[in-house]
């Protein structure tokens, strides 16, 4: 009986060192990895739901601000150049009122123009374009970096259930199926369209 107890207590170190190497626990750990992974795509691709538009919205708008600054100068500007008055028309009340007139909306639009570069001391949609390009870029990237680290997760995953000893785990114990790894959809290469 003595012989017996001998060999089982080595059997049994030999079996619990062999669980424990099983991979179970790698296997599991690795499995969370991939649906982490996974949160981080979706999680990307909702930043650039929310953020793309609205960047594209203030662009937009700060640029029809300045459009209309610049118009209304710019419009102005040919007011004054279309009357003209010359010293034999003095004397005209009407002419000097539509020079005087000319005169006022060219004041007016370069005030508003004035207070606008007060307020901002350069006109910000060209910046608010690069911005933009910069925002959309970074998006994109961000992406691409999130669906790379996905498809590493889903590689590490899907060899630790296919290797040994973890294909026996997991062909005993877990039953696990293999991961998909990200494959862009048709016409997913295509990055969205910003349109002004």
């Amino acid at each position: 009986m003595r012989k017996y107890s001998l060999l089982f207590w080595p059997l049994l170190m030999v079996t619990l060192l062999n669980l424990t190497g099983c991979g179970y626990n790698r296997i599991q750990e690795n499995e969370e990895a991939v649906f982490a992974a996974w949160a981080d795509v979706e999680a990307t691709y909702q930043r650039r739901a929310d953020l793309i538009p609205n960047l594209v919205e203030t662009v937009k708008a700060y640029a029809a601000h300045e459009k209309e600054t610049l118009q209304a100068v710019t419009e102005a500007r040919a007011r004054v150049g279309q009357v003209k008055i010359d010293a034999s028309q003095l004397g005209d009340a009407a002419s000097v009122a539509r020079f005087q007139q000319a005169q006022q909306g060219m004041s007016g639009a370069l005030s508003r123009l004035l207070l606008v570069a007060e307020r901002y001391p350069d006109l910000k949609a060209n910046q608010n374009f690069r911005d933009l390009q910069h925002q959309l870029e970074g998006t994109e990237n961000r992406i691409n970096v999130a669906r790379q680290r996905y498809n590493r997760s889903v590689q590490s995953f899907n060899s630790s259930i296919r290797a040994f000893p973890g294909n026996l785990t997991n062909q005993f114990l877990l039953k696990l199926e293999r991961k998909a790894p990200f494959k862009a959809a048709a016409g997913a290469e295509q990055a969205p369209q910003v349109k002004f």
